[in-house]
């Protein structure tokens, strides 16, 4: 805790605030200076299971009274924000951790900060851990349309192959989480996808991680090859589809998204559409605007 108070006990920490607080996907030494320093110094922890709160805690040589750790989860979110917001108005200092990495993406958290906004008061965000951004990291993804978040796929057969379908042109990554008992469903219907890479991460920063890319078609066999691989949390990352238009359409679609949109945006558009580089419809829009009618 020293290395801690050393380095970030020098900064301002306001009294009522919420601070959310990034802590470890796995590996416990993956929290930061920062998020000690606050967590140590915090009136009270909110956190979505105070069981596995506790425990991680007394790991760095915090203590907490039973008192001081409030259990907010996705069951009682809306209800506890309210008791949050009382202590925050009171002048407390409140930190809101999730079971593992960054709250409010994936995890409970987004309905407090909403009730500590909504009260006028400051959220402050501690970054760290983060299983989407991890795995995004290594994924090798090459190129500038960004990535969507699909978070958790339909449980149902069905919903969730409609979803694959519409991944299927999808010109950005598509990032998505899966549980371990629904791993071997999901890589039947991302099989759909033939060779489409895929990079799939399981039991990032802990010490049977694996991280493998390989066409979704391969997904099912590549969990069959070793038992082991079917168990732990797993984030997947779609990798970019190359949606082409014919040769030349893709002057033919930027000239039809410039009549009616902004340069900026029907650029972005037609490089989506047509997988060609956003600087060179850039400048072609540049030359379409200024040539005479």
């Amino acid at each position: 805790m020293s290395a801690a108070h050393e380095a970030a006990a020098g900064q301002h920490y306001p009294p009522s605030t919420l601070y959310v607080v990034a802590t470890p996907i796995g590996n416990l030494a993956d929290i930061t200076l920062r998020a000690l320093h606050v967590l140590h110094l915090a009136d009270c922890i909110a956190c979505e299971d105070t069981r596995h709160t506790q425990p991680l805690l007394r790991a760095y040589g915090i203590e907490k009274s039973a008192a001081q750790l409030l259990a907010v989860h996705q069951h009682n979110e809306a209800q506890a924000g309210e008791g949050i917001v009382q202590r925050l108005l009171a002048g407390q200092r409140v930190a809101y951790v999730s079971d593992a990495g960054t709250p409010g993406v994936s995890d409970p958290g987004a309905r407090l900060v909403a009730a500590a906004v909504a009260a006028g008061l400051r959220v402050v965000p501690l970054p760290g851990a983060s299983s989407i951004t991890t795995a995004l990291s290594v994924a090798g993804i090459v190129g500038e349309g960004g990535f969507v978040f699909a978070g958790f796929p339909p449980t149902k057969t069905m919903e969730r192959d409609a979803a694959v379908a519409a991944w299927e042109r999808e010109s950005r990554a598509v990032m998505m989480l899966e549980a371990p008992h629904r791993i071997e469903q999901l890589a039947k219907s991302l099989a759909a996808l033939g060779t489409r890479p895929l990079t799939v991460a399981r039991e990032l920063s802990k010490q049977f991680e694996e991280v493998a890319t390989l066409p979704a078609q391969a997904m099912t066999a590549w969990l069959c090859e070793q038992p082991q691989r079917q168990r732990g949390e797993f984030v997947l990352v779609l990798h970019p589809q190359n949606v082409s238009a014919g040769p030349g359409d893709e002057l033919r679609v930027l000239k039809l998204l410039l009549a009616e949109l902004p340069v900026k945006t029907a650029v972005k558009l037609a490089a989506e559409i047509t997988g060609t580089g956003r600087n060179g419809l850039y400048e072609a829009a540049l030359l379409l605007k200024a040539a005479p009618p």
